[in-house]
């Protein structure tokens, strides 16, 4: 048995012997919660959901507006009531005896909702966590047409979300940036770590809410949130049968329906809902080789749940997700800026392919809400098969020179993970001022990869030396695996000053073994490269701390401190032999202090958010491209200071209309990053990171006629504008993107469910550089070009 066997079994059997212990039935008083919800003419509000939080106990009212609540221990406890068309609200209610109550619902066009986030791991309300934290709503994702993460972009403070064409996104937040397939910013959907860009799914669909934490959040999500999470909710069944059907249709051939439903099977016991996508579009982009659509991808997805409630206390979760992605220009680079903005969406590539991108995804959930305790346990399966049927253009460009080959059958590139959670936290009360969670997070990750570099009849063009006619074989098969327990315990004092602490303790394994090989057409493999094996161990300590002051409800103060890591790792083997074979990079650390405020203002019409932040990098790790293999090798080469401000703003100004706003700014260089250089190691202090711009900024405005005397019809318009400031692609500073703003509105018509909507995305059409490389020449790919279109959608509830 492997050392990193016995810490897995060792950590696993103790925390369970733990569960054992804490979770035991324990005799307690229960009562009721009973009432009515009413609207503000004291009138009845038939099928409001009222749900007591961080719990099973849920129902919807009769069409009277009457409940009740059953089973509620004794104890403060938060009820979230909501209803169509009522802004929603969190209350807190003492249950100490059965307790009769009514809800008054204000109409939504009169003040905000109450928002409710996992972003610690339970359910609360943002306004009282200590961090910068972002809430994108179901009705923004669908008003506001964000089907992809990177629609995010600007729309949070000083998130900027760059694509190279393949669907894999490439995330900055305040300075910290993915640059590797260690990702800055951890993005959890479901509650399930999309462990690395392979395993990643960027596609949104049925989403309840997206949760932005900026700023590390190592003690409780551990590896790769060293800029911060993105928890992306979708929406589970309930008691209540509802659905959803639409259809999308609009310029370049963009074509995406949608369908989902969701049930009781067993009233109050069983639950099932599914939602399916698929996704078309004819494409951008024109390989003037031979006049046809370079990246029409057409993309699948479905997500499935069964839930079962076994009482009150214990509910599991079963959910699986699927992603079958057929992209025909995976790579839509055009070379060179003048030729990018001179002649956009056009590009000449000889070798022409499909890439296959198929991505499975299931957990499982076992939640025990106890009286004093609760349980969690995630158990997830994650793995991507993912390649190109032909081989594609590595030189991007008409010459028969370079082409990557991956398609060596389904034992490599197919990326497997296992990661299980395991954590306790004591039940949310307000009686007892002191709280805590503690947990431990296990993961397996097998990446088998499998790349030949191709070079053909005119290769001998890319330089002295490079042979023809032959191809080049890298094998890299990479396990890594890694344990980590955490812990965070808050204190509230009473007086509106609450502390909280938290300490992870990550500890990881990797290894890589790799062979080279090479082949000339019609001869025999030559080896180059003997199978060789590195393995690596790395350790991190994430230590947190935060004081929030209330001087009320409604305004709040806090500052904190935390240390963020990303994973080392171990670098590929590559064929260029100046560079070391499997050389380990360690751990990249990051020191973080932030202050901030939150305001709930004007009779909960006015959100108003604003932080500062500073933070210290060191051991930054710096990625290098390695051509013709396109192979990134990392090294542990730079620091990096970055500070900056943001302010967040979301307001009801006026009946029926709604106003977001936020503006942001990020100061970050690094204060030492040596970089190899033609003429030997170059010195970069003082350059900007990559994807990192100084300045982002949104601006939006939702507003809602109602049409008649009933209400029934409604006819809304949106318009919304996103700034990104100037921003750099390399290290050194030498290809970058100016700023830019983006244009984007709707108008649409609503009857009973049934809604008509108009909608245009970038209207002004502004060619900008979404991302780019430096491969010796700047290999750019374009954002999107003006696209608009028509949808039809409609909801319904049994």
């Amino acid at each position: 048995m492997t050392p990193l066997s016995k810490r897995f079994n060792l950590t696993v059997h103790c925390f369970l012997f733990v569960v054992f212990l804490v979770i035991s039935p324990a005799a307690i008083a229960q009562y009721s919660i009973g009432g009515k919800v009413l609207s503000h003419a004291n009138d009845g509000i038939p099928k409001a959901s009222v749900q007591v939080l961080n719990s099973n106990i849920a129902t919807a009212t009769d069409e009277h507006g009457n409940f009740v609540l059953d089973r509620i221990p004794s104890g403060t406890h938060v009820v979230r009531v909501s209803a169509l068309g009522y802004a929603t609200e969190n209350h807190t209610v003492l249950v100490d005896g059965n307790v009769t109550l009514d809800f008054q619902l204000t109409a939504i066009e009169n003040r905000l909702d109450e928002a409710m986030v996992t972003a610690q791991k339970m359910e609360s309300d943002p306004h009282d966590i200590p961090s910068s934290l972002s809430v994108v709503g179901a009705k923004q994702v669908e008003q506001q047409y964000i089907w992809n993460i990177m629609d995010v972009t600007a729309l949070v403070p000083n998130l900027n979300m760059a694509n190279p064409g393949d669907g894999r996104n490439v995330a900055s937040l305040r300075g910290i940036t993915t640059t590797s397939y260690n990702q800055a910013v951890a993005t959890y959907v479901d509650g399930v770590n999309q462990f690395g860009l392979d395993t990643y799914i960027p596609y949104l669909q049925d989403v309840e809410r997206i949760e932005v934490l900026r700023g590390p959040q190592g003690t409780l999500y551990g590896r790769n949130a060293m800029a911060g999470v993105i928890n992306i909710i979708t929406k589970q069944p309930t008691n209540q049968t509802s659905g959803l059907a639409e259809i999308n249709v609009g310029n370049y051939g963009q074509q995406r329906y949608l369908l989902g439903i969701r049930t009781p099977l067993v009233k109050d016991k069983l639950f099932f809902g599914a939602s399916g996508m698929y996704n078309g579009l004819d494409g951008f982009y024109t390989n003037d080789f031979d006049g046809s659509h370079y990246d029409k991808q057409h993309t699948v997805f479905g997500n499935y749940y069964l839930k079962y409630l076994l009482n009150s206390q214990w509910a599991m979760t079963l959910n699986f997700k699927h992603v079958e992605n057929r992209n025909g220009g995976a790579f839509a680079l055009i070379m060179g800026l003048d030729d990018a903005f001179g002649n956009p969406f056009h590009l000449t590539q000889n070798a022409k392919t499909e890439m296959v991108d198929n991505s499975r995804n299931v957990s499982l959930s076992v939640n025990h809400f106890g009286n004093s305790i609760n349980f969690s346990s995630q158990t997830a399966f994650q793995s991507n098969y993912r390649y190109y049927k032909d081989p594609i253009d590595g030189d991007f460009s008409p010459l028969d020179a370079i082409s990557i080959v991956n398609d060596y059958g389904k034992a490599w590139n197919h990326v497997k993970v296992v990661t299980q959670e395991f954590k306790l936290s004591s039940a949310p009360s307000k009686d007892i001022p002191l709280h805590w969670t503690v947990g431990t997070f296990l993961f397996h990750q097998d990446a088998p990869t499998k790349q030949g570099t191709y070079f053909g009849a005119d290769a001998g063009m890319m330089g002295e030396g490079t042979p023809t006619h032959a191809t080049s074989i890298l094998t890299n098969a990479a396990i890594n695996r890694g344990a980590a327990v955490f812990g965070q315990l808050g204190y509230d004092f009473r007086n509106g000053l609450e502390l909280q602490a938290g300490l992870r303790y990550d500890y990881e394994h990797a290894k890589l073994d790799a062979r080279g090989e090479f082949q000339p057409d019609g001869g025999d493999v030559m080896v180059t490269q003997p199978d060789t094996a590195a393995s690596a161990n790395f350790h991190a300590l994430s230590p947190s701390f935060s004081a929030k002051y209330a001087f009320d409800e409604t305004r709040h103060v806090y500052a904190t401190y935390t240390r963020g890591f990303r994973a080392g790792g171990i670098s590929q083997l590559s064929s260029d032999p100046s560079e070391g074979s499997l050389r380990p990079f360690d751990p990249e650390y990051s020191n973080n202090v932030e202050v901030g405020s939150k305001n709930m203002l004007w009779n909960q019409r006015l959100q108003l958010n604003l932080a500062a932040f500073y933070s210290r990098v060191n051991d930054a790790q710096v990625p290098t491209l390695i051509l013709p293999d396109a192979i990134t090798v990392t090294e542990n080469t730079g620091r990096m200071e970055s500070m900056g401000i943001e302010l967040e703003a979301t307001t009801r100004a006026a009946r029926n209309l709604t106003l977001w706003g936020n503006a942001a700014f990020t100061h970050a260089r690094y204060l030492d990053l040596n970089t190899a250089g033609e003429a030997g190691n170059v010195q970069l202090k003082g350059n900007r990171p990559v994807f990192t711009p100084e300045w982002t900024g949104f601006l939006g405005a939702q507003y809602t006629l109602p049409l008649g005397v009933s209400n029934r019809q409604q006819l809304q318009l949106g318009v919304y504008g996103k700034f990104i400031g100037q921003q750099y692609f390399t290290v050194e500073n030498t290809l970058g993107q100016e700023a830019y703003s983006l244009l984007n509105a709707n108008i649409g018509y609503s009857y009973q469910g049934y809604e008509l909507i108009l909608w245009g995305q970038n209207l002004a059409d502004k060619r900008y550089a979404d991302y780019a490389y430096d491969f010796g020449f700047a290999a750019v790919h374009l954002g999107r070009p003006a696209t608009y279109g028509v949808t039809v959608r409609k909801r319904f509830e049994l």
